[in-house]
C-alpha cells in the first residue's frame, strides 16, 4: 500500500507541474486546446484518494496536503484566465504572451529570494529518532517540502536514507558532546535548503 501511495503522489506531483506548464502554453497561444485530459487525471486521482487519509503516513498526508492545495490555486486561476478569454476581455498580440511569462518567471524570481533568504522552517529535537519515529516523519516531510519550495530535486530523498543519516547523526552528536538530546533545523538560505543539526542544551 506504501509503495502505491508513494508512486500516485508522485504521480499527482507530475501532472500538476505538467497541467500549469501546458496552461500557459495555451493562453500563450501555444495550444489550441486547454489540457483537460491532465485535470480530468488529477480530479479522478483526488477522488480516489478523499477517503484514504487514515492509511497514508504522516510525511505522505502532509506531501499530499500541500499538493492539494497547490492544484486548488492553480485551478482558480485558470478558471478566471479561460472566462476571461470566452468573454474576450483580454487582448492578445504578438510577443505579449512571451512578455507576460517573463514578468510573471521575474516575480516569482523576486518572490522567492526575497522571503525565503535565511527563513526558519521547522525545527525538532529527539533523544533518540528510532524511538520517536513521528518526529522523523514530520523532520522528512518538513525538509522534503522546504527543498520542492525552492525548486531542488526531491527524487533522490527517500525516507528510509533520511532516517539512517539523522539516526547515525545523532549517535555522532551524543557521543561528540556528551549530550542528552540533539535539535534538528531546517530552513532556507537564499535558494538553498539547509538540514542542521546541533545538541540541545
Amino acid at each position: 500500500m506504501s509503495k502505491t501511495v508513494e508512486e500516485d503522489i508522485g504521480q499527482l506531483e507530475k501532472d500538476i507541474r505538467q497541467l500549469k506548464i501546458e496552461y500557459e502554453q495555451y493562453f500563450g497561444g501555444g495550444k489550441k486546446r486547454p489540457p483537460t485530459d491532465i485535470e480530468w487525471r488529477i480530479d479522478s486521482l483526488l477522488k480516489r484518494y478523499s477517503d484514504r487519509g487514515p492509511h497514508m503516513s504522516y510525511s505522505q498526508r502532509y506531501h499530499y496536503g500541500n499538493l492539494v492545495q497547490r492544484y486548488v490555486k492553480y485551478r482558480d486561476i485558470f478558471r478566471k484566465r479561460l472566462k476571461q478569454k470566452e468573454e474576450g476581455t483580454v487582448q492578445r498580440h504578438f510577443g505579449a504572451a512571451a512578455r507576460e511569462i517573463e514578468e510573471l518567471r521575474a516575480r516569482r524570481r523576486g518572490e522567492a529570494e526575497k522571503p525565503k533568504a535565511g527563513r526558519l522552517l521547522f525545527t525538532v529535537s529527539w533523544k533518540d529518532p528510532d524511538q520517536e519515529k513521528k518526529k522523523v516523519e514530520q523532520l522528512y516531510a518538513a525538509f522534503r517540502d522546504a527543498k520542492e519550495e525552492v525548486g531542488e530535486d526531491t527524487k533522490p530523498l527517500s525516507f528510509d536514507a533520511f532516517q539512517k543519516f539523522v539516526r547515525q547523526k545523532t549517535e555522532q552528536l551524543k557521543k561528540q558532546k556528551n549530550a542528552q538530546e540533539v535539535e534538528y533545523i531546517v530552513s532556507v538560505e537564499g535558494n538553498h535548503t539547509r538540514l542542521k543539526a546541533r545538541v540541545k542544551s
